[in-house]
């Protein structure tokens, strides 16, 4: 036969998907580089979720970290945060997109689960007495500086936000640590109401591109609540100008607001009593500059016989984990005795209810994720690992 006219043979595209999703994903970071079209399906939400090490929750206790997968079914796995000199006792959890934070006494771990990569950020506090917390992490975008050691990550210049308490103080210190330079720099806060000082419901932010959201009130008899943001280019607080759909109306309701669908919101509600849920999602994407048009609309009602309650206790810290997935609700939560349950909701129906009976100790921290491939900033050492 001719070999000019002999056609390279070339698997069909979806037998290639099936085989990358079964590739551990540090080697998927590495094939980035095949060419175009295996980069931009490495970036596909779909192609990830359906890989096969895929999870989306994390839990974590004072002796074990978990990773939860959903699909097809529920399986509970055991993970590793090696931070060399540090015992990982995890006091909060946060999920930041791309990252985790882990919270611990002396400062936070910046993790990557999927990929098993992590950094360590010290905390700035001097006085033994203060409560310190790593809030979450944003971005500012640079493109104008064209110095690689600062241009992490799709241009992102990577910072966290902190505060710290002293012991029976309302006041609280904030600060900023930029990734790359390694330091904490005092951030200046102005109230965003004239005098008046925001009272955070959620204990941490919710990134959303490139800045962070909090639940705030500033009246305790307000009827609803609002949007707090911290702008990472302008170091600035301010309201968004919108409210909630819903407010508290018993201290045991769940009220969890979610990044929905990659750039607007969700937000969960159910209500003590009545045990009823409702998801409310913002009709557009967010933006810091059209605050006024923000629109919330009622996505997903369900009121179920005999569901129990999502808190089950009076605490803030034990509200639920939970994701949306086209019509399916996936929840995790702690009973009343500190056991861990996920719950899969679809058409007001209670599709299952699963006892993660391996997670050994009670009231695990818990939150969702959605794995990446984006290695953790500035842990150079570990990122050219990923290159060879």
């Amino acid at each position: 036969m001719d070999s000019t006219k002999t056609k390279k043979e070339q698997l069909p595209w979806e037998l290639i998907e099936e085989v990358l999703s079964h590739v551990p994903p540090r080697s998927l970071v590495r094939f980035r580089t095949v060419c175009k079209r295996w980069n931009t399906l490495f970036n596909d939400k779909t192609f990830i979720n359906n890989h096969t090490w895929t999870f989306r929750f994390i839990l974590t206790t004072k002796s074990k970290i978990y990773s939860v997968s959903i699909n097809p079914k529920i399986v509970v796995r055991e993970l590793t945060l090696d931070i060399p000199g540090i015992q990982p006792e995890i006091k909060h959890l946060v999920d930041c997109n791309e990252f985790l934070l882990c919270c611990m006494d002396k400062g936070a771990s910046v993790w990557n689960p999927w990929l098993n990569l992590s950094r360590w950020i010290k905390a700035d506090v001097s006085e033994p007495s203060s409560r310190f917390r790593i809030d979450g992490i944003g971005y500012d975008t640079d493109n104008h500086n064209n110095n690689n050691n600062n241009m992490i990550v799709k241009e992102r210049l990577y910072t966290t936000i902190g505060s710290y308490r002293k012991d029976h103080s309302h006041e609280a210190w904030w600060g900023i640590h930029d990734f790359a330079s390694e330091e904490w720099k005092d951030l200046e806060v102005e109230p965003s109401q004239g005098d008046k000082e925001p009272f955070l419901l959620t204990k941490s932010g919710v990134s959303l591109n490139g800045n962070l959201y909090w639940v705030a009130f500033y009246d305790e008899n307000d009827p609803l609540y609002h949007l707090l943001n911290f702008s990472f280019v302008s170091k600035r607080f301010s309201d968004l100008l919108c409210y909630l759909p819903c407010g508290m109306n018993h201290p045991r309701d769940a009220l969890v607001l979610r990044v929905f669908r990659g750039d607007r919101f969700s937000l969960l509600k159910q209500c003590h009593v009545t045990k009823k849920i409702e998801i409310w999602v913002t009709k557009n994407m967010i933006s810091v500059e059209d605050g006024n048009d923000v629109v919330w609309m009622n996505f997903m009602t369900l009121s179920i016989p005999n569901f129990p309650g999502l808190v089950p206790n009076k605490y803030s810290y034990s509200q639920p984990s939970y994701f949306i997935q086209h019509k399916r609700l996936v929840m995790c939560s702690c009973d009343e005795t500190g056991k861990p349950w996920i719950y899969v909701v679809e058409e007001n129906k209670l599709i299952s209810k699963v006892h993660m009976s391996s997670v050994v100790d009670p009231w695990p921290l818990h939150c969702t994720y959605f794995p990446s491939l984006v290695p953790v900033p500035g842990g150079r050492r570990k990122e050219a690992e990923l290159h060879v």
